[in-house]
């Protein structure tokens, strides 16, 4: 495995990024756009996935970055729970809510497997290789 020196390299901020987007996506959308608690509380938790696996990496510490990762899984959860309050006041169609739930736990998987690696006794210490 290559080693990673900025965060923007990181499969999981990548999508971490991508759902965000889609998140802004649908919540510029009406009547969507009208809620803005549902609306601003959805952006938060999705902002949130991404810049705490940047903020967790930059701080280049193990365990501190697994930290931030465990923050970024929560925030991933709430998003996905944020979807739900979406969907059920049809403020997404069946196919957003689809594509955004398996995005969201595909990076709870993947942000799971990571941190699984980082723990990992035969980890080496070097800056996340």
């Amino acid at each position: 495995m290559a080693t990673i020196n900025q965060f923007e390299d990181l499969e999981i901020w990548k999508l971490a990024r991508a759902i965000c987007r889609e998140v802004y996506r649908l919540t510029n959308t009406s009547p969507f756009n009208k809620d803005f608690s549902l609306k601003d509380q959805i952006r938060r938790s999705s902002g949130s996935i991404m810049d705490n696996i940047a903020e967790g990496f930059e701080r280049e510490g193990r365990k501190e970055f697994i930290q931030y990762l465990s923050v970024s899984k929560g925030s991933a959860g709430e998003c996905r729970s944020q979807s739900y309050r979406a969907y059920d006041n049809k403020y997404i169609t069946d196919e957003d809510f689809k594509k955004l739930y398996d995005k969201l736990i595909l990076e709870s998987q993947k942000i799971s497997s990571f941190i699984k690696y980082l723990k990992n006794p035969d980890y080496d210490g070097t800056k996340y290789k």
